[in-house]
């Protein structure tokens, strides 16, 4: 009995013998006799890797030239990664020990081998061809396996491969291979910075509680040595204010707290200094933002301030007067022994008086005015 078989043309076909492998057919029609029913066929696509690897191993264990002529192999050892490309272009990274078998057709197979010992930093080419896959009209596949470290302007990075501190990675873009290796990145911000500490509770030494808000600005000085000494940099800045605030105003009254909020700046400052010491970063300023008071507080203070004006406000009042009762006594006494001075005053008195008026009527003459207003004070 005749048997026909149909391959496409891209398509590649296993030729099997009660289930057993004997060879490859290329595209076309095939014909072979088969009067118990004994061949069956297995096709694959030759655009999709090689996926029975035991096809691929028996070829070429037996017959090399044929596994030659239909594969294009791919094997990486343990310390190797490939990069593969079609016709040219990279569509893939595969990871050391990788094993892929691709048919050999229209698509034109390159791989290119990297040895991981030579180093862990990808070449700055390769990098920018993987900075932007998305853009690519054809993804790359296997990127997880390669660490992209983008470092902005103002920025430095601190990595660390297998538990080795590298040196600094200044702005810009490189990447890292992932394999065989441990990575730790993180990323410094090097200007200045702002840190506060808000609504610290602290109780004063006359046993006033209130609550003080502190800002300091701080960058970093030495980035390696910092972190080389402490595990979070910023955070053991933030407790050392909390302390040095809170040692600063358990030592003070609160009106000393409240007449000089530099005493609170400088001391501070001083326990930053003392305790920071060696560590890599830069203070350039602390200072108090502002003081809270509980409520009650407010209210007496308020109280305070109100009888300490009034007080003010009366003794004002009362040398005000008493300056005035002092300059109508020298008046006087000018006018009891000067007639000249005392008729002068008389003749301003008047002119006050008549400035009122519409209209004055004079009879007798200006001694008589005066007489009358005289008697009408009387």
């Amino acid at each position: 009995m005749l048997k026909r078989f149909i391959v496409k043309k891209n398509e590649r076909a296993a030729l099997l013998r009660n289930g057993d492998f004997e060879r490859i057919l290329n595209p076309g029609r095939h014909f072979f006799f088969d009067p118990f029913g004994e061949l069956s066929l297995t096709v694959w696509e030759t655009d999709e890797p090689m996926l029975d690897t035991d096809v691929v191993d028996y070829l070429r264990q037996n017959d090399p030239a044929e596994a030659e002529r239909h594969f294009f192999c791919m094997e990486l050892t343990e310390d190797e990664v490939g990069l593969r490309y079609e016709n040219d272009v990279l569509v893939e990274i595969l990871p050391p020990a990788s094993r892929r078998f691709f048919w050999r057709g229209l698509t034109a197979q390159r791989l290119e081998k990297v040895d991981l010992r030579a180093g862990a930093a990808l070449p700055a080419e390769m990098v920018k061809r993987l900075l932007q896959p998305s853009l690519r009209g054809r993804p790359v596949l296997g990127l997880n396996g390669v660490f992209i470290a983008p470092v902005p302007a103002g920025h430095v990075g601190l990595l660390c491969i297998d538990g080795v501190q590298q040196p600094l990675l200044s702005p810009g873009v490189s990447a890292y291979w992932r394999f065989n290796r441990d990575l730790q990145w993180e990323l410094v911000d090097t200007r200045w910075q702002t840190l506060e500490v808000s609504g610290q509770e602290i109780l004063t030494r006359d046993k006033v509680g209130l609550r003080i808000n502190l800002a300091a600005t701080w960058r970093f000085a030495d980035v390696i040595g910092a972190f080389a000494k402490l595990a979070k940099p910023a955070e053991h800045l933030y407790r050392e204010l909390q302390f040095g605030l809170r040692a600063a105003g358990g030592t003070r009254n609160l009106d000393e707290l409240l007449e000089n909020k530099q005493s609170i700046d400088v001391a501070v400052a001083e326990h930053i200094a003392r305790k920071l010491a060696g560590f890599g970063l830069d203070i350039g300023g602390i200072g108090v933002k502002d003081i809270v008071l509980p409520g009650d507080m407010k209210v007496i203070l308020a109280q305070v301030v109100e009888a300490g004006k009034a007080a003010e406000a009366n003794v004002i009042r009362r040398r005000e007067e008493t300056a005035a009762t002092r300059s109508l006594l020298n008046t006087a006494k000018v006018m009891e022994d000067n007639p000249v001075a005392l008729r002068l005053k008389e003749l301003e008195t008047l002119e006050r008086v008549a400035e009122r008026i519409d209209r004055i009527s004079v009879f007798g003459g200006l001694d008589q005015v005066l007489n009358g207003l005289v008697t009408l004070a009387k």
